[in-house]
């Protein structure tokens, strides 16, 4: 197996070595650089591919395995994955990086990013063609979901065939019955007269300890079949061991005449052996590949963060901003002022590990949020209401507009085994800020972009591997730290440059207060959706200083 990673160049002549046409590649000189994320097996060239994403470049000379990208390239020459604890980074990488194809498809249909192949099967013949653990993987689901119902009728059948012509006196001689409430007794171990030898137990049992394992590792959500004692954790491992499995297979080989079960032992042969070798039935090229990752990656962030997102019309209505732009993430939450809502506006970036958003993209950022912005108060000014009840981005008296929230997002990866922690990392210890007037924060211009990192890997299993549950409490966990690295960065006077203060006066006596004082007061202070009047006077400013003995500190927002 060769590993190539997105946009990096390579050698001409290694990748027409490896690729049987341009496709996957643009030719510059005597270099070639990958256009393509994923998966690339030829047959005739008799070599298998993995295009990495771009994210696991950590910078222009090293790999996130802190070695070059050449060095990386034959990495896995002459090596086996599917067994050795240093690669289950890419055992998962194949399956959730196939997994995310699937999902992305299944949420948007006819998109025409992906460039899929059929999924096949592989005959043994050991020593012949190269083939990938993926490659093992689904060949053995796809067998079992055509074959589960026949594997299940030969089970049937042989239990059967061991009731048939019981022997009554040795029955009751070795086995204890059970007693019925009318005292009649049940045998429920029957020993026959005619011997039946279950010759197809062993394989069986062997196919699915593989099964359940693939299906617990991989969370393939296949139900399999409970009638057989499996190998599991220890003694699953130890039948993996120094290939004591493909030992055992070999004893039983010359029992098998069934197509069905000679397939199976092809499979399980495959899975135990320890060296990445088959034929293929197939003479051309396969794969599984896309050169749009970028969009398939907005789509696993999307997911995270916002629940039904592909069903949700009237949210996908607002992502397309009628000046053509369209918002990656957009998601409702608590207010940073008070208990009314807001909408949170991110932009998910593809990046390589190491790098952090250009100006171009914070620009395009502030113009997202002040589309939002404005669709919301045409929505106001039109109809009377915002874009629901709990929204509330203006306030008539003061002019006054709520503060709203803006992220970046973009993948790392740390550590390359680590696909469980979501290793969310704010980059910078402040928020980057748009005003027109540095002094004024309620005026609609003044606009606060944070940046984060993920672990890409996290993001990829849990585009397809976590159910509901996990989701909606991921998301829960995220959003609260969002919201609370603006929070904690207003609440730090030094940090944010205002000081914030609330009005001591009845609500009553607000309109004319800031009536007469309106000049000073705007985009300087807003009502608040329970009736406060709150002033932000910036470090610099002290126009407000005169109106203070009407104030009294406030204490920090929650």
């Amino acid at each position: 197996m060769k590993l190539l990673i997105e946009e990096e160049e390579y050698p001409v002549d290694l990748l027409e070595s490896i690729f049987d046409d341009l496709k996957f590649y643009k030719q510059n000189g005597l270099k070639g650089t990958v256009k393509t994320v994923g998966y690339y097996h030829s047959y005739k060239k008799k070599e298998l591919v993995l295009m990495l994403p771009k994210v696991f470049m950590e910078n222009g000379v090293e790999t996130v395995f802190k070695g070059t990208k050449d060095e990386l390239y034959n990495s896995l020459e002459q090596t086996s994955i599917k067994h050795d604890s240093k690669y289950q980074w890419l055992r998962e990488l194949s399956i959730h990086f196939y997994n995310s194809l699937v999902e992305y498809n299944n949420r948007w249909n006819q998109t025409g990013l992906i460039s899929p192949s059929r999924t096949f099967e592989l005959n043994t013949n050991l020593g012949e063609d190269n083939y990938s653990y993926l490659d093992i993987v689904l060949s053995i689901v796809n067998f079992y979901k055509k074959n589960k119902n026949h594997i299940l009728y030969r089970h049937i059948e042989q239990v059967t065939n061991n009731a048939s012509r019981p022997k009554w006196e040795k029955t009751i001689r070795k086995s204890l019955p059970l007693m019925a409430n009318s005292k009649t007794p049940i045998y429920f171990n029957i020993r026959n007269k005619r011997k039946v030898v279950n010759t197809e137990e062993e394989l069986i049992t062997y196919f699915f300890s593989i099964l359940n394992h693939l299906n617990n590792q991989h969370n393939l959500n296949l139900k399999i079949d409970k009638s057989y004692k499996l190998f599991k954790d220890d003694a699953f491992i130890n039948l993996c061991k120094d290939e004591y499995g493909l030992r055992k297979l070999k004893k039983i080989k010359y029992r098998y005449f069934n197509d069905t079960l000679k397939r199976m032992y092809q499979l399980c042969e495959l899975y135990f052996s320890n060296n990445d070798y088959a034929s293929s039935k197939k003479e051309k090229e396969e794969f599984l590949c896309t050169n749009n990752y970028n969009i398939i990656f907005e789509d696993m962030i999307d997911k995270l963060f916002t629940d039904k997102i592909a069903e949700d019309e009237n949210i996908q209505n607002l992502k397309k901003n009628k000046d053509g732009k369209i918002i990656d993430h957009i998601y409702e939450d608590k207010s940073l002022i008070d208990r009314s809502n807001i909408f949170f506006i991110g932009d998910s970036k593809y990046y390589k590990s190491d790098n952090t958003v250009g100006q171009n993209s914070k620009y395009k950022q502030i113009t997202y949020a002040k589309n939002i912005i404005q669709y919301n108060i045409d929505l106001w000014n039109t109809k009377g209401e915002f874009h629901n009840e709990n929204i509330r981005y203006r306030d008539d008296e003061t002019e006054g507009y709520n503060i709203t929230p803006n992220f970046f997002i973009y993948g790392h990866i740390e550590d390359p085994n680590d696909f469980e922690n979501p290793q969310i990392i704010q980059k910078t210890p402040k928020p980057e800020v748009s005003y027109h007037w540095s002094d004024r924060l309620f005026d609609r211009d003044t606009l606060f972009v944070h940046q984060y990192s993920i672990n890409f890997l996290f993001v990829l299993k849990s585009y397809t591997a976590y159910n509901s549950y996990k989701l909606k409490s991921f998301r829960d966990d995220v959003k609260k730290k969002f919201r609370s690295g603006f929070i904690d960065y207003f609440n730090n006077a030094e940090v944010c440059g205002f000081t914030f203060y609330q009005c001591s006066l009845q609500p009553s006596e607000f309109p004319n207060y800031i009536r007469n004082r309106f000049k000073d007061f705007n985009g300087k202070s807003i009502i608040t959706q329970d009736n406060r009047l709150i002033i932000a006077i910036h470090q610099n400013d002290d126009s407000l200083n005169q109106y203070l003995l009407d104030f009294e500190a406030l204490e920090n927002f929650q």
